[in-house]
């Protein structure tokens, strides 16, 4: 298993923190998601790529 960081940029409110946790939760390979208006912590057997995809479409950017 595998340890992911993700730095995000423009996250200002729970509701945006709550649809990102369900867009990682929902990567096929993650096991858990940790995830704040600054970044996230995701575990699990799953590319960084996969990650940033799921969070490109609710429009945040990953730096």
């Amino acid at each position: 298993m595998s340890h992911i960081s993700l730095t995000f940029e423009g996250v200002d409110d729970a509701e945006k923190i709550n649809q990102l946790t369900t867009a990682l939760m929902m990567v096929d390979g993650v096991e858990s998601a940790e995830v704040g208006r600054h970044g996230a912590d995701v575990e699990g057997r799953v590319s960084r790529e996969a990650l940033m995809a799921a969070v490109a479409k609710l429009g945040v950017k990953v730096r």
